[in-house]
C-alpha cells in the first residue's frame, strides 16, 4: 500500500509540474537588425533586387573561372575544415534534442550480505543473504521553466553559425579565386603589351643606328634607345615570375600541386557600367559575416536564458528500478518477482557557492559583447560596401580618359618619329613618348583589373 501511495503522489507531481510547462523564465529574442538606408554618395531605388540574389556561377561568366571555383570549393582544405565543424555542431544539436527525452539505462546487481550472530558472538559473520535485480532504469527532466528548450535553440542558433562561418569560407573562396584570376589575365596582358613593345623598341634601335650612320643623330640616342630597350626586357622575366607565383598560389587555392592554369584573356572580360547593390538593408542581410554575428548573439542570448533557468527548482521524474528482484535465479522471472519504483523530485538550489549567479552576469556580459559585434560587423560592411561603390564608380570615369590618353600618345609616337625623320624633333622626344604610351597601356589593363576587383569585393 505504501508503494502504490507513493507512485500515486509521483504521478501527482508530475500532473502539477506538467501544468507549469508554460511558465517560461526566458525572454523572447528580438533581431537587433540591421539598421543601415544608405550607402554614403550612392542612390539606391526601391528594387529589393542586387547582385546578392545571384548565385556565384550567374555571377561569374567566364567558363574557366568557373571551372576553377568549382575545382577550390571541392578540394579547398579550409571549406573541408569548414565542414568537419558543421558536422561537430549538428551532433551537438541532435544531443541537444536528445534531452527532451527520458534517459534509459539496463541496470543489473548482485547484492550479498553477510552478518554475525550478534548475541553469542559464535557465528561471525555466519549469516548471509544474496538477492539478484535486473532491470531498467529511466530518468527524464521536465522543461518547467523551458531551460532545455533554450538550450536547443542556443545549440540550433550555434548551427547556423557554423553554416554561416562556412558560407564566409566559400564566399571568401569564390572571391579569392576570382580575385587571383583576374590579376592572372591582367599579368598576361601586361605582357603581352610589354613583349609587343620589346619589338617595337628593337626596330627603333635600328633605326636610330641607321640615323647616327646618316649623320642626323648621335651616339647617345643610340645608347638611350637601347637603355629604354634593355629596361623594357627586363621587365619581361618579372612580369613571367609574376604568373608563374600567382598560378601557384590559385593551386592552393584549388588545393593541387602548382601547375599551369588555364584561363581566357581580360580583354574578353565584360566590366558592367554600374554596380547594382539594390536596397542597403537587403544587402548587408544576405552578407554571411553580418549572419555569423546575428547568430552568435542569438546563441548568447538563449544560453542566457539556460543561465536564468538554472536558478530556478529542477523537476525531474526518476524509476528507480523498473524489473525483477528474487533472492534465487530460478525463479528470478517470475512474474510475483516484479518490482516497480518511481520518484520524482524537485531540487530548489538554494546555495551554491555564488556559481549560478557568476553564470547569469557571465552570460548577460557575453550577451552584450555579442551585440556589440553583430552592430560593429553591420557598421563596418556599410563602410566597405559603401568604399567599393564609391571606388568602382570613380575607377569606370577614368575610362574615356585612359582611352584618349592612349589614342594621343599613339599620335605623339607617330608624329615625333615622323619629325625625328625630317630632323624636326629630337631623339629624347620619341623615347618619351613611347615610355609614356607604354606605361598607358598598362594602366588601362591596371584600370580594368580595378573594376574587376570592384565588382568581385560587392560580391564578397
Amino acid at each position: 500500500m505504501k508503494k502504490i501511495k507513493y507512485i500515486s503522489c509521483s504521478a501527482l507531481l508530475a500532473i502539477s509540474v506538467v501544468s507549469l510547462s508554460s511558465c517560461a523564465v526566458g525572454k523572447t529574442y528580438k533581431s537587433p537588425g540591421t539598421d543601415t538606408t544608405v550607402f554614403r554618395n550612392y542612390e539606391t531605388g526601391s528594387d529589393t533586387t542586387s547582385i546578392a540574389d545571384m548565385p556565384w556561377d550567374e555571377f561569374f561568366t567566364d567558363s574557366y573561372l568557373k571551372e576553377l571555383i568549382s575545382e577550390g570549393l571541392r578540394n579547398n582544405f579550409d571549406m573541408q575544415i569548414a565542414m568537419e565543424r558543421i558536422r561537430a555542431s549538428e551532433a551537438n544539436l541532435m544531443k541537444a534534442k536528445a534531452a527532451f527525452f527520458p534517459s534509459v539505462s539496463l541496470v543489473g546487481d548482485v547484492n550479498h550480505n553477510r552478518t554475525s550472530d550478534g548475541v553469542s558472538g559464535k557465528d561471525v559473520l555466519g549469516y548471509s543473504a544474496t538477492d539478484y535485480s535486473l532491470g531498467i532504469s529511466a530518468s527524464w527532466e521536465l522543461d518547467v521553466w523551458r531551460k532545455l528548450h533554450s538550450q536547443k535553440k542556443a545549440d540550433w542558433t550555434s548551427l547556423q553559425s557554423v553554416y554561416a562561418y562556412r558560407n564566409v569560407v566559400q564566399t571568401s573562396l569564390i572571391s579569392n579565386i576570382a580575385t587571383s584570376y583576374y590579376s592572372l589575365l591582367a599579368l598576361d596582358e601586361q605582357l603581352r603589351i610589354t613583349k609587343e613593345t620589346v619589338i617595337v623598341l628593337e626596330k627603333n634601335v635600328e633605326t636610330m643606328q641607321a640615323l647616327k650612320d646618316a649623320g642626323m643623330v648621335t651616339g647617345a640616342a643610340i645608347e638611350q634607345s637601347k637603355a629604354l630597350l634593355h629596361n623594357t626586357q627586363v621587365e619581361v622575366p618579372e612580369l613571367e615570375n609574376q604568373i608563374n607565383e600567382l598560378e601557384n598560389s590559385i593551386c592552393l587555392l584549388l588545393g593541387k600541386v602548382p601547375q599551369s592554369i588555364d584561363r581566357s584573356s581580360i580583354v574578353i572580360q565584360q566590366v558592367p557600367e554600374k554596380l547594382e547593390a539594390g536596397i542597403p538593408v537587403h544587402l548587408l542581410g544576405r552578407r554571411p559575416d553580418i549572419r555569423q554575428a546575428e547568430y552568435d548573439f542569438m546563441s548568447a542570448f538563449e544560453l542566457t536564458n539556460v543561465a536564468r533557468a538554472n536558478m530556478y527548482p529542477s523537476i525531474s521524474l526518476t524509476s528507480g528500478s523498473i524489473g525483477f528482484v528474487s533472492a534465487s535465479i530460478s525463479d528470478f522471472f517470475k512474474p510475483e518477482k516484479l518490482a516497480v519504483n518511481l520518484l520524482g523530485g524537485i531540487t530548489q538550489p538554494i546555495f551554491s557557492q555564488r556559481k549560478l549567479k557568476t553564470q547569469l552576469e557571465v552570460s548577460k556580459a557575453q550577451q552584450e559583447e555579442a551585440r556589440i559585434n553583430f552592430e560593429k560587423t553591420v557598421l563596418n560592411a556599410t563602410v566597405e560596401v559603401s568604399d567599393i561603390l564609391y571606388g568602382f564608380n570613380s575607377s569606370v570615369k577614368k575610362n574615356i580618359s585612359r582611352i584618349s590618353q592612349i589614342e594621343s600618345l599613339h599620335n605623339a609616337v607617330s608624329f615625333t618619329q615622323e619629325l625625328l625623320l625630317a630632323d624636326e624633333a629630337n631623339y629624347t622626344e620619341v623615347l618619351t613618348a613611347e615610355q609614356n604610351l607604354l606605361n598607358a597601356k598598362i594602366n588601362q589593363v591596371n584600370d580594368k583589373l580595378e573594376q574587376l576587383q570592384y565588382h568581385v569585393n560587392l560580391y564578397r
